[in-house]
């Protein structure tokens, strides 16, 4: 069984940047569908399960997403979303006065 989770995480590893930030932004939408559900008008045993499955799939999206980056690939997307908020928090030119 180790061997089994050996080579699947090499072969999670061996995937593109690309794929982990996909991977990884599934979570969101399975992580919002968990806790939606609950306003659904079913019954509670069903709500369960939903929640179960739901949550289930977020985490494993997460944490598929996490491998497939690595400690590399984390520390890039870090960088360019911290670059994408810092640009979006500065002024435009066409604010600034003549």
């Amino acid at each position: 069984m180790k061997d089994l989770f050996r080579r699947l995480k090499s072969w999670l590893q061996g995937l593109s940047f690309r794929t982990g930030v996909i991977v990884l932004s599934l979570c969101i939408p399975f992580y919002l569908l968990s806790f939606a559900q609950m306003l659904l008008p079913i019954s509670a045993g069903a709500k369960s399960v939903l929640w179960v499955v739901l949550f289930g799939l977020a985490k494993t999206t997460q944490y598929a997403g996490i491998t497939i980056l690595g400690v590399e690939g984390y520390r890039r997307l870090k960088s360019r979303l911290r670059r994408r908020k810092e640009a979006s928090s500065l002024p435009s030119q066409a604010d600034e006065p003549n």
